[in-house]
Order: structure tokens, then sequence, then C-alpha cells
């Protein structure tokens, strides 16, 4: 196994790591801000260094510091976690060149897969159905036009090296195209420092499907099943479960098989998603593949009892796959609800600020993934997820009743979170009977947030009487 290993992140995918290397007795070395001096990853690590101001530019996204810091503590592997730098090719490449073990795939796989035009070539050549759309990076305004009149309408405009949501736009007739085009070129910019989109043609009313892979460096691709991750706003997740209610058994092996078939036909190694949509006809389609483990990855391992840290170290020290695909059994149904630092009702701003009060959701079958405690400040500069709450039960409706009630003991003072939105969501009527579609959130938001408004003038009433 590794020895010792540096955790390029920060918040709660820094702990998880952590945790699961305390239990391999494998040494930690975080590093970390000024902003997070205090923060509960620098303080469990086995030893943490500070590499820079907030600004995660100075910082967080600082190769030279980070490999500096890794080498210095006589480190031997790097996990970047999620965002960051866990899908920058060239910093894979660095940990390689430094005689450092990259705890994720190689850079050649990370750089062909980072481009959604080449990953879909891929997934042509493993088999894997596509979504219409161009066949590499879009070369101009006018190619996007000629390619929109021969597919039709609707479209989307997709960042080539992006993800998140970010540098997407969709396009409903000609008139809106230019507009779309121009808008997602300048975020994917701004956020990736690439520019180049490709189009391709959309699948309405989908679901969005992703089937977690673990491949080892001997040859050794595995599924460990799927997460319905459509609950969703401005397309990033807010709400995913395992399995989907969606899937047959035959539709699942289908798309299972087609997720192996992606991912070796990659070269891939270490864990990994692959990414469907599912149409309302049960076609489904390839959209991308992220390298890298995902924020829901705890969803899986509820239901399927495998450690994929673990399993992500164990590759990155050279051993197999701890199982195979026959060894791999999904039991019951888990649900993971997103816990952010935002307001919904105003257009779900962020509001970093100081943590008043804690109280953390337990009892059977439930799971919190967090860095927050009582005093600890949330920074403005980062990602606005506080928080992860999760639920595991015998069947689906047992998941979802285990989930309202973590939810409602779960405290967070000092600013606004998405809680009680997660909440309406877990009573919705349609989420109960597993109607889902990523227009779901889109459809329902409005009459959600207005239950949200009557809840606090209620609440507020109900205030001003006890007084």
């Amino acid at each position: 196994m590794v020895k010792r290993v540096l955790i390029a992140n920060r918040g709660e995918i820094a702990l998880r790591i952590i945790r699961a290397c305390r239990e391999l007795d494998v040494e930690t070395v975080a590093v970390y801000s000024e902003a997070d001096e205090n923060a509960l990853h620098a303080q469990l690590a086995t030893r943490s260094i500070c590499i820079g101001p907030a600004r995660a530019s100075e910082s967080y996204l600082r190769q030279d510091a980070i490999l500096s810091a890794a080498l210095a503590c006589g480190c031997d592997a790097v996990h970047p976690g999620y965002g960051f730098l866990s899908e920058n090719p060239d910093f894979a490449d660095r940990c390689q060149a430094a005689g450092l073990k990259f705890i994720g795939p190689p850079g050649d796989v990370i750089r062909s897969m980072g481009s959604k035009a080449a990953a879909k070539a891929m997934a042509r050549a493993a088999g894997v159905p596509v979504a219409p759309g161009s066949d590499g990076p879009l070369e101009s305004l006018a190619q996007a036009e000629g390619l929109a009149a021969e597919m039709g309408y609707p479209l989307l405009l997709k960042a080539s090296a992006g993800g998140g949501g970010r540098g997407m736009r969709q396009a409903d007739s000609p008139a809106e195209l230019e507009s779309a085009y121009r808008e997602a070129k300048a975020e994917a910019e701004a956020c990736f420092g690439n520019g180049d989109l490709y189009l391709e043609k959309l699948i309405e009313n989908p679901r969005h499907i992703e089937f977690q892979i673990m491949a080892d460096g001997r040859g050794n691709v595995i599924h460990l099943g799927e997460r319905e991750c459509s609950i969703q706003r401005r397309r990033q997740k807010l709400i995913e479960e395992s399995p989907s209610p969606a899937l047959t058994p035959a539709l699942r092996e289908k798309m299972g098989r087609a997720a192996v078939s992606a991912a070796r036909t990659a070269g891939y190694v270490g864990a990994g998603t692959v990414e469907f949509v599912l149409s309302p006809s049960g076609d489904f389609y390839f959209i991308e593949m992220n390298t890298r483990i995902q924020v829901e990855h705890p969803v899986t391992e509820l239901v399927t009892g495998v450690d994929l840290v673990k399993e992500q170290l164990r590759v990155a020290s050279g051993l197999p796959l701890s199982l195979r695909q026959e060894d791999v059994r999904v039991s019951g149904h888990a649900i993971e609800c997103r816990i952010n630092a935002e307001d919904p009702e105003r257009n779900f701003m962020p509001c970093p600020g100081k943590t008043q009060f804690l109280h953390l959701p337990g009892g059977p079958g439930v799971r919190v993934e967090t860095a927050l405690f009582t005093g600890c400040e949330v920074p403005p500069c980062y990602d606005s997820l506080v928080a992860k709450v999760l639920a595991h039960g015998a069947s689906r409706l047992e998941a979802i009743r285990r989930s309202r009630r973590a939810l409602e003991e779960l405290v967070i003072e000092g600013y606004p979170t998405n809680t009680h939105l997660a909440h309406l969501i877990l009573h919705d009527p349609d989420f109960v009977r597993g109607q889902l579609d990523t227009g779901f959130l889109d459809r329902k938001l409005h009459g959600l947030l207005e239950v949200l408004r009557t809840c606090d003038r209620l609440s507020e009433g109900a205030g001003k009487e006890r007084t």
C-alpha cells in the first residue's frame, strides 16, 4: 500500500479520504488555504501545510505548491478528490514525473475523456450509443447553424472541457442559437480556460443515469450499479439515489455492459463514472465520462458495501480490485441530499457565513458527510456544498422516509441552506412514485418555493404569538 498521501482538496471529500487512509494505516498530509486554517481536514490529517491565500487560484489550484508540499513531506501519492485539480491531465502527468502516484487515471486518459468530443468518439468505438451531435469541437457559429439545420431543435451547446453545467446553453430555435453559442463560449472560456464547444441533440425529458466504474491496472473493469441523478437545478445535482426506479434488470445489465465497455476502451484506471441520458422510450445515450471520485459516491457505497476510496488506494498501490463483477451485490435503496449554503428563494444565491450552531442527524441507516462544526466559517470563495445527508433502507419508500426524518433532525444555523427545499422534494408525489426527469425541479420549483414562503410566514406568526 501507499504509505503517505497528500490530499489536494478540502472540505468533506478531504475528510472522507483522511478517514479511509486512517483505517488502512496510511498517513495523510492536508493542504489548506489561509481561509481554511481552522478547517476540519487541516486538523485531522497527520500533517497540514498552508499553501496560499483564500482564492483557489492561489492555493488549491497551485500545482507547484501542492507538489512541493508532497515531496517535502515524503508523500508517495496524491489524492485529488473531486473538483480543483482532479481532472487536470497536466497535474496527473506532473505527479507521475515527480515520482508520486496520482490516485486517478493516467493523464492521457483524463485528457482524452476531458474532451467531450473525444469521449463521444471513444464511446462510438466501444459500441456505446451516443446522442447525435458534432463530431468534434465547433469551428464557428456558422458550422453550428448548419448542423442545427440538419439535426433539428432543441439542441445543447456544451463546453468540450467542462462539466457541472458550466458552459452549457440550450437553444430551442434558430433565433436562440447565436446568443446561446456566444454565452456558452464565454462561460467556457472563463471557467475552464477553453472556449471549445460541441453541439448535441437535446433528448427531451430524459433521466440522468450514471454508472460507477472501478478499474485496476491489471485489466479488471467492473461497474457497481447505477445512480439516478435527475433531480437537478441549473444542471447541477441536488438529490441522487441508487438503484434507479426506472431501470429494469435487463436494461440495467445492458447499460452496465456499455459502461464497462466504454471504460475498457478508454484504458481506464481507478474510480470514475460513465454518464448516460435515458429517454422516456427507454433508449439511452452516452454523454460523458467523469475521471474522478464523484460527490455522490457514498450512495453506491451504501447499497454495495464497497468502500470506493479504499479501492482507489488499492489500485494506486498496484493491487487488483478486491472484488469481481459477479461479487457485486446491490442491497436495499439509498438516497443522498446535497445541502448547500444558499438561498433557494433568492435564485440559489450562495450564502457563506459562520456556523452558529450545528446538529447532525443520526440513527439507523443515516450517514452524513460534512466538514462543518459549530463555530466554523463557510468561506465565500469555494463551492457552496456544506454537507451530504444520506439514508439507506430496505426499500425505496423506507429510504425516502428515513431521508425525510434525517433532514428534519438537521440543524444548521448562521446562514440559509436548501434543506427545506430538499425535504419538500422528498414529499412530492411524483418523486415518491419515481416519476423523474431532469426537468423535474424546473417544473416544480415555483410551487415548492411558494410552500416554503407559506411555511416561513406561518413560522413567523407562531413566533410572534409566543412572544
